[in-house]
C-alpha cells in the first residue's frame, strides 16, 4: 500500500502535508502544480473533477477538501496511537471539530484576501481597501481565538492535536495584518509555536 498526496505546500495543500509530517507517515508526495494546469488535466480530474488540490489516494481511497485530508488522515493513521495528534477523547474529538469548520467558514475568506493584497499577490494588483475591510471582519472572530487561547495551550487543550494545524493553516495567513496580529499576542505567541514545529517546516519545503 503506498499513501499518496498530491499537492504543494504553496496550497492548502499544506494542511496534509503537515499532518502526514507531523505523524511520520510513508507516503508519496506528487507535487501537483495548479500554476501549470496539472489540475484540469483528465488523469487528475479521474480523481477530483473539481480540479483542485489536495487529494489523497490512500489505497485507492480518494480524499479531497484540505480540511478533510488533514482530518482523514489524523483518524486513520492515529486513532490508536497514544502519542499521535488525532483526537483521543470525545472532548478532544469536538474541539477538532468545531474549530476546524470555525477556521474554513469565520477565517478563511478574509485570512486569504489579507494575504493576496497585503502579500502575495504583485503590488499593482494589489487592492489595499479589499485588505482593509478583511481586517475589519477578521478583528471579531480573532477575538474568539485570542479569548480560547487565556485557557488553553493549544486548540484542543493541553497538547498540540490535527486542530492546531487545521486552524494554524488559515490564521497563518493573517499575518501580513501587522497592526491585528499585534493586538493578539496569546494568538501570536500560538501561531508561532505552531510554526516552529520541525513538521511544518519539512512540509513547507514541499513545493512551491
Amino acid at each position: 500500500m503506498t499513501l499518496k498526496i498530491y499537492g504543494i505546500a504553496a496550497s492548502r495543500a499544506l494542511r496534509p502535508l503537515w499532518v502526514a509530517e507531523e505523524m511520520g507517515l510513508t507516503y508519496e508526495h506528487i507535487a501537483q502544480r495548479y500554476q501549470e494546469g496539472a489540475t484540469h488535466r483528465s488523469e487528475f480530474l479521474a480523481l477530483n473533477p473539481n480540479g483542485h488540490i489536495p487529494v489523497i489516494d490512500d489505497d485507492g481511497i480518494i480524499v479531497w477538501e484540505s480540511m478533510a485530508c488533514a482530518l482523514y488522515l489524523a483518524r486513520r493513521f492515529g486513532a490508536d496511537r497514544p502519542d499521535s495528534i488525532a483526537p483521543h477523547t470525545h472532548r478532544e474529538e469536538a474541539e477538532v471539530l468545531r474549530w476546524t469548520f470555525w477556521s474554513v467558514t469565520e477565517l478563511e475568506k478574509d485570512a486569504l484576501t489579507v494575504l493576496m493584497h497585503r502579500l502575495a499577490m504583485p503590488a499593482e494588483q494589489r487592492k489595499p481597501e479589499l485588505a482593509d475591510a478583511a481586517e475589519k471582519r477578521l478583528a471579531a472572530p480573532l477575538r474568539v481565538l485570542e479569548q480560547h487561547l487565556q485557557t488553553h495551550t493549544w486548540i484542543a487543550g493541553e497538547r498540540f492535536t490535527v486542530a492546531d494545524v487545521t486552524v494554524a493553516s488559515v490564521a497563518n495567513w493573517v499575518r501580513p495584518a501587522a497592526a491585528l496580529v499585534a493586538s493578539l499576542p496569546r494568538t501570536q505567541a500560538w501561531l508561532q509555536a505552531c510554526l516552529a514545529r520541525p513538521a511544518y517546516v519539512r512540509a513547507k519545503a514541499m513545493g512551491t
